[in-house]
């Protein structure tokens, strides 16, 4: 594939924006060479700047389970913008959106609509803390929560770690009140509820970590979860952000039959506009200004575009066959990924939860960081580049989930599985 213009538009990039992208993972720091550009989505196909067309399983890092430019969100967006792009005052789409979500989510009795992930996130750590009046928060090593200061920790090698900032300009004094432990370890999360149970306000958690391929969490380790923070007090925050609306209607929680306190959500409820939410129990969501006393703001929060594009996405999943489907086609897509890479003798494993999936070239089966760390970043490199020459769009990294949409067919799912057998002959 030729990739000339590609290459001159983001060297343009690199002279204007910080590694010339406006997220790091953009850059294909992780595989290599020039990222391609795009220029435009249709359904299940990505084009670029080059003409190049590629199937897409990317799809925006997890928003587009309708693929891209679905007829009916961008229907419903065109509607919203004739009417104005932004008012800072209540709207009627605000509260559909939130019915949608509170009527999915069995957990969440009220929710808050913000701009991002990591502002949903964010809002519910501090409201957490709020809540229980006490600043400790537990995470896991490998789940990513968004840019928060005290959340972006990384992982310590025994049982529970003080944090250690992971980037600079986060302070010591910002992740001092986060305690990272190892993902899937119920050992662990005991450990420290015996050790700090009094002063931890929130245990926050992905059930399917999806920065580090897609790892579920077990469902022994999602219920002593569960019961360590009700019976500390504590609170129990889902991070649905991935997971929401994705991997079922009900989202991972769903799945799992668990129900936090707080989630968040993002990426699925925006329906590729900037949308963050976070809800859960009432008790809990009315300390949130101007109900109760914990602040949190935002001039976009909201923003009538945004809700239309989400309330759109959710109803159109709420109509025919889209989970079954894109189960069905997620399943295909992984029993040929592994019959490729068998067939071929290519250590590897496949994580999966319903349309979400990872090849990682692994032997072992990946449950935690400390497992998925070990994954062969060079050879998974050459074939990502493999699969981009024949004509498929992967996540550039070994350590990003890549997502199905309903706008993928069978005969997407069997040239993907074509291109991986070329694919990986290659690493042999």
């Amino acid at each position: 594939m030729n990739h000339s213009i590609s290459k001159s538009v983001f060297a343009r990039a690199q002279q204007l924006m910080p590694g010339g992208v406006n997220s790091p993972a953009r850059a294909f720091g992780a595989v290599g060479g020039t990222p391609v550009v795009i220029e435009r989505g249709q359904g299940a196909h990505l084009y670029d700047v080059d003409g190049n067309c590629y199937i897409d399983y990317v799809g925006s890092w997890g928003p587009l389970i309708l693929g891209h430019a679905d007829s009916r969100v961008t229907e419903s967006i065109r509607q919203a913008i004739a009417k104005g792009t932004s008012f800072g005052a209540p709207t009627a789409a605000e509260n559909r959106l939130a019915e949608l979500i509170v009527g999915a989510v069995k957990s969440v009795e009220k929710v808050r609509l913000v701009n991002s992930g990591t502002e949903a996130t964010m809002s519910a750590i501090r409201l957490a803390r709020g809540f229980t009046d006490r600043d400790v928060i537990v995470k896991f090593g490998g789940n990513y929560h968004g840019h928060v200061d005290s959340l972006l920790v990384a992982a310590g090698s025994s049982a529970a770690t003080l944090g250690v900032p992971d980037s600079p300009g986060v302070t010591r004094g910002t992740s001092q009140d986060t305690l990272v432990l190892k993902f899937n370890d119920v050992a662990g999360i005991e450990q420290a509820f015996s050790e700090h149970g009094e002063q931890i306000a929130a245990v926050i958690l992905e059930p399917v970590v999806g920065n580090m391929g897609c790892v579920p969490a077990t469902n022994e380790f999602l219920q002593v979860v569960r019961q360590q923070t009700e019976r500390h007090g504590a609170v129990m925050i889902l991070d649905e952000v991935m997971t929401g609306f994705r991997v079922a209607y009900g989202g991972a929680q769903s799945l799992f039959g668990i129900q936090p306190d707080l989630t968040t959500f993002g990426k699925i409820v925006g329906g590729g506009m900037p949308i963050g939410a976070y809800g859960g129990r009432q008790e809990i969501m009315d300390q949130v200004l101007p109900a109760g006393k914990v602040f949190q703001a935002g001039t976009l929060s909201g923003n009538p575009i945004a809700t239309a594009a989400g309330i759109a996405t959710l109803e159109a999943l709420q109509q025919g066959d889209s989970y079954p489907k894109l189960e069905r086609l997620a399943s295909k897509l992984a029993e040929g990924l592994h019959q490729a890479a068998t067939k071929l003798d290519v250590p590897h494993t496949i994580g999966r939860v319903g349309s979400m999936l990872t090849l990682f070239f692994n032997s072992q089966k990946v449950t935690d960081w400390e497992v998925a760390s070990q994954c062969d970043t060079e050879r998974f490199a050459k074939y990502f580049w493999g699969m981009l020459e024949h004509g498929v769009y992967l996540p550039c990294s070994q350590f990003e989930a890549s997502f199905i949409s309903t706008a993928h067919t069978d005969e997407h799912i069997e040239q993907t599985i074509q291109a991986a057998q070329q694919s990986l002959a290659m690493l042999t």
